[in-house]
């Protein structure tokens, strides 16, 4: 495994270590090093020292540095402490979409090198403005992504790929399309397009277009009805699309089975509290009606778990619904 070393003038390392333990999970083999301003180069030097000792043996060998700044001088501690490693990599410039592709890369690339390649196009992609106009637009645009998942240039009857849109993750949250999907589900699944299935957020006007985007670099985002994502779903024309697939309550899932699309499992990720809800973990609350509807899924052969990222360990959805007294 890489080992990687977050390294800043003040405490911005050790926040956006914060920031990607929520997003991602907790990580092995990364530290946060910090310039504080009462310290000095040799001071910092010291502190890169301890923190690559104390990772794995293996992460020493491959170590990743993302920098706050190039030239100043955590860059210029880290590219001396570098010097002669030639399978150590520096990228500078540091934000959160760069070092949540580095711990994706760790999962999927062998060296650090490839890593810093790959982050470095990331870091740059998550630089965007809003409004739109004060930047230049990329070809296809946001315009794109929000065309509904049921407009197609081919004609119909025309069948791609297999003809069957694959659903490679399917999700109950009621925060919808935020950070942890968007970037650590998202590519642990290695879908090619989220899809939220809502009514309510497809006549939600702002609601629809904060979702679209909110969608990650490479993956489009949809807002569908419940009738249109069936309708999609059984349409040969997208049988290249990898689905990551999103509900607010189980309700909405249990109507897209009931009508005929088959959901193998789901991923319970978070259910606000409301007046008739009961909290049944720390993320999740349900009432007597979400829970009558997670036994119809279950009942129809659908299995669960209640991971808020791919790393969680998760509980038993039943076992946390009977330890709550809400079994009828």
């Amino acid at each position: 495994m890489v080992g990687i070393v977050l390294a800043s003038h003040g405490k911005f390392a050790t926040g956006i270590q914060q920031s990607g333990s929520m997003v991602f999970g907790d990580q092995e083999n990364v530290a946060a090093v910090t310039l504080m301003p009462s310290e000095g180069p040799d001071d910092f030097r010291k502190k890169l020292e301890e923190a690559v000792s104390g990772f794995d043996k293996d992460a020493q060998e491959e170590v990743l540095f993302l920098v706050d700044l190039w030239g100043g001088t955590p860059f210029n501690q880290c590219s001396a402490f570098a010097d002669g490693h030639d399978r150590w990599a520096i990228v500078t410039g540091l934000n959160l979409p760069m070092l949540i592709e580095a711990y994706t890369g760790r999962f999927s690339l062998g060296t650090a090198h490839e890593i810093a390649t790959k982050v470095f196009v990331e870091g740059r992609r998550g630089v965007r403005v809003k409004p739109e106009s004060l930047q230049p637009k990329p070809k296809g645009g946001a315009a794109a992504a929000a065309s509904s998942v049921g407009s197609s240039a081919l004609p119909e009857g025309t069948v791609v790929g297999d003809g069957q849109m694959k659903l490679v993750h399917t999700r109950i949250d009621s925060r919808l399309l935020h950070g942890q999907v968007a970037t650590n589900w998202a590519r642990s699944v290695g879908c090619n397009r989220i899809i939220v299935v809502s009514d309510a957020v497809a006549h939600d006007d702002l609601r629809k277009s904060l979702i679209v985007e909110a969608a990650p670099p490479g993956v489009k985002a949809n807002v569908t009805t419940i009738a249109q994502f069936v309708k999609c779903y059984n349409d040969p024309r997208f049988g290249d699309v990898k689905a990551l697939v999103l509900f607010e309550n189980p309700e909405d899932a249990l109507a897209v089975e009931e009508a005929g699309v088959p959901i193998k499992h789901i991923n319970v990720g978070s259910l606000a509290h409301s007046a008739g809800k009961t909290m049944i973990s720390q993320a999740i609350a349900v009432s007597e009606q979400d829970v009558q509807a997670f036994i119809a899924l279950r009942d129809n052969g659908t299995t669960f778990d209640t991971k808020k990222v791919p790393s969680d360990g998760g509980e038993d959805l039943f076992a946390l619904i009977q330890k709550n007294n809400m079994m009828p």
